[in-house]
């Protein structure tokens, strides 16, 4: 077995021949990382960040067919996602969960449309049919009070009845990551993140063959005979290096949420709300004793570097939400706030982002790079595929000769899937059968190893963050084993705390930079340099939403 070493893929990009290079360490180019590396190919990855920090962290976390593509008659994207789907949730058991979900229907004098009514109901069968009830449950009805008991806080005055149907919510950081470590543990390929490729490189027929990267102040060149371009809404610049223009392809839009106190909302499932006088709905999930509400979906024209929550995009999701419940919730009560771009492909101008499909588009250019746009997390594992089966074009015999032209990872397991049924079973002297839970849930069957850790030094059983489920074992494992580089890194991706408690993650980032300092050969500059940079850069997406900065703790308190 592999490891998932910095060093040791540092080493082996420079000296390997490579197959493929992917650029890009998304949920996509993860996913077409370890569909190349099963086939046989000899594969490397680079991330110029880390892994899933663009998009695929700051997603709404649902793996979904998605209702609203039926109404855009999108039926291809949502049967392939709902058969994608069922896939995760053999494949990453300990990732991908079913999730309730309810509709609250609202009438005018306590009457609904028929009309309207009429339309629901065919929409709720159409996903069942289309793919929904391989979940294995269909969709039904619920009156006003069983819908009251899912979520105490709806207007129960305009509340007419309810719809329950069922998807399925995962953690979309973690996803990303199991991808990358099953490619690399299980099946060799080169993993690097914090690698920034500068320069493409091309033969003497102006074909491209290879990479410059940039990794801790080094250069390495990189040889490859096809290259993958998975960058998402940078895939223009990486376009733009293999063929000095522009291409001008793609078309960001925004997605926001907001994080508030479980407490003011009290739904036990995700629920889907309208925003008054607008065509959209906005989801209310339940997360790790937080709730978030999210998305929007706006055309975007700003750096796509730094996409932030704005005090326009507040309003819209304080205004959608209080239209839904009986409590207020202001900005007061805003717990942490995420933004992200969708890699939307260019069509109509006139058309809004929240109607362009999403479905993916695979091009292979003449110079030979492999350009994957589009999708939506949910069908990572078909785009994948499909860019693997177009570049596997491109190959002589030599390469077809050794290895599988078909795809294995239909049923192909993530890291951790294996051993995740007993992992939930573990017992533990040191933390509770809650917490421990909690770990099988995101580490599956690597749970033993973190109960390893915590044996051996009780001291990591702790509170990483408080308030949060998150244990201190979490963040050594995360800089020792997931390649976690920067303090960043394990608050807001390798666990979720930036995402559930910003402000108190602000509070306590000296004490987890000092955790994780001894494993990283930071001395007392870098560790307080860490420290710095992380809360400027909270600072900046509270000045940019225009918050107060407040503690979880008071939060929690004043909700109560």
């Amino acid at each position: 077995m592999l490891s998932f070493d910095r060093s040791a893929a540092r080493r082996r990009l420079a000296d390997t021949h490579f197959d493929v290079l992917v650029i890009g360490s998304g949920v996509t180019g993860a996913g077409v990382a370890l569909d190349a590396a099963s086939r046989g190919l000899r594969t490397a990855l680079v991330e110029r960040e880390d892994f899933a920090s663009g998009t695929s962290s700051k997603s709404s976390k649902l793996v979904h067919g998605g209702h609203r593509y039926l109404q855009n008659r999108d039926i291809r994207l949502v049967y392939e996602a709902l058969a994608e789907r069922q896939r995760l949730r053999v494949n990453a058991p300990h990732l991908v969960k079913v999730l309730p979900f309810l509709l609250p229907i609202y009438g005018r004098d306590g009457i609904l449309n028929k009309k309207l009514a009429r339309a629901l109901g065919s929409a709720m069968w159409m996903y069942d049919l289309t793919g929904g009830a391989r979940i294995g449950k269909l969709h039904r009805r619920l009156r006003t009070e069983q819908a009251l008991a899912h979520m105490p806080t709806l207007p129960a005055d305009r509340l007419v009845s309810a719809y329950l149907y069922y998807d399925a919510q995962a953690d979309d950081a973690r996803l990303t990551l199991a991808l990358a470590r099953t490619a690399a543990v299980e099946h060799g390929a080169v993993v690097l993140n914090r690698a920034r490729v500068s320069t493409l490189r091309k033969d003497a027929v102006g074909r491209l063959c290879g990479a410059t990267v940039e990794v801790d102040g080094d250069t390495v060149e990189i040889d490859a005979t096809v290259v993958v371009n998975a960058t998402g809404v940078w895939s223009d610049d990486i376009r733009t290096l293999a063929e000095g223009r522009d291409p001008d392809t793609i078309r960001p839009a925004k997605g926001i949420h907001i994080t508030v106190p479980w407490e003011k909302i009290r739904n036990d499932i995700a629920v889907v709300i309208p925003v008054p006088k607008d065509k959209r709905s906005v989801f209310v999930v339940p997360w790790e004793g937080t709730t978030y509400i999210g998305t929007t979906d706006t055309d975007y024209d700003g750096p796509i570097d730094d996409p932030q929550c704005t005090e326009e995009d507040i309003d819209y999701l304080l205004r959608a939400i209080n239209f839904s419940v009986t409590t207020e919730i202001t900005r007061d009560d805003i717990l942490a706030t995420w933004a992200g771009l969708r890699p939307l492909v260019k069509a109509a101008e006139s058309e809004r982002t929240a109607d362009l499909s999403r479905m993916h588009k695979v091009q292979r250019t003449e110079g030979g790079l492999v350009n994957i746009t589009g999708g939506k997390l949910t069908t990572y594992r078909r785009m994948a595929a499909d860019t693997v089966d177009a570049l596997i074009e491109t190959f002589g015999p030599d390469v077809t000769s050794r290895i599988h032209r078909r795809s294995r990872t239909r049923t192909m397991p993530l890291r951790g899937a294996e051993g995740y049924t007993a992992a939930l079973e573990l017992t533990s002297g040191i933390i509770t059968p809650e917490q421990v839970r909690h770990l099988a849930n995101r580490y599956g069957g690597e749970t033993r190893g973190l109960l390893a850790m915590v044996e051996q030094d009780p001291s990591l059983a702790g509170p990483l963050v408080p308030g949060l489920p998150y244990l201190r074992a979490e963040a050594v494992w995360a800089v020792r084993y997931e390649m976690a580089t920067t303090l960043d890194d394990v608050l807001a991706r390798r666990t979720r705390a930036r995402l559930l408690a910003r402000d108190t993650t602000g509070e306590v980032a000296a004490d987890v930079a000092a955790l994780i300092a001894p494993e990283l050969g930071w001395d007392e500059a870098r560790t307080a340099a860490e420290v710095a940079h992380y809360r400027d850069d909270l600072d900046h997406e509270r000045t940019a939403a225009g918050l107060p900065h407040t503690s979880i703790d008071a939060l929690l308190a004043a909700a109560s």
